[in-house]
């Protein structure tokens, strides 16, 4: 007699989300990508195929952050303040829109079998960071070459 799999496929995944009042919807921009929202922060899932572990069912395509206008508003960290942030405008990121993303990425790596990072569980993490003080710097120049090393020929 054949087994059951404890491990849910996507699809199962989905419904699980949706039981736990999650919003699933089909994403366009992505092919095979659902968006899943709740608290009024988003994220864009696809399946995992060979991306993550076997235990694993989806993948992000997009990781969590505000749901505004439509699209899932990536977390900027720019050093003295966090801003969310998406193709149109940046608004400063406020104490309550930070929670929401901390607590709909934790409830939806829990259910979709995802690794809990220690960082994570300490508070919101962002997507980019640009910190101020290092904004122009570029990478070093080439130095001149030293009379010891080995040049043209030998």
């Amino acid at each position: 007699m054949a087994r059951k799999s404890r491990n849910p496929n996507f699809d199962q995944t989905l419904e699980i989300l949706r039981t736990h009042g999650f919003e699933v919807s089909a994403f366009a921009g992505v092919t095979g990508g659902m968006l899943v929202a709740k608290h009024g922060a988003a994220a864009i899932l696809v399946p995992a195929r060979q991306v993550l572990p076997k235990d694993s069912p989806a993948a992000y395509f997009e990781r969590p952050g505000a749901f505004i206008g439509g699209e899932v508003a990536r977390l900027v960290d720019r050093g003295y303040q966090k801003f969310i942030a998406t193709q149109h405008f940046q608004l400063p990121a406020t104490a309550p829109v930070l929670e929401a993303i901390h607590l709909f990425g934790e409830e939806l790596n829990q259910l979709i079998g995802g690794i809990s990072l220690y960082n994570e569980g300490l508070g919101t993490t962002s997507d980019l960071y640009q910190y101020d003080r290092l904004k122009g710097r570029e990478a070093p120049q080439a130095s001149e070459p030293t009379p010891w090393a080995l040049t043209q020929g030998h």
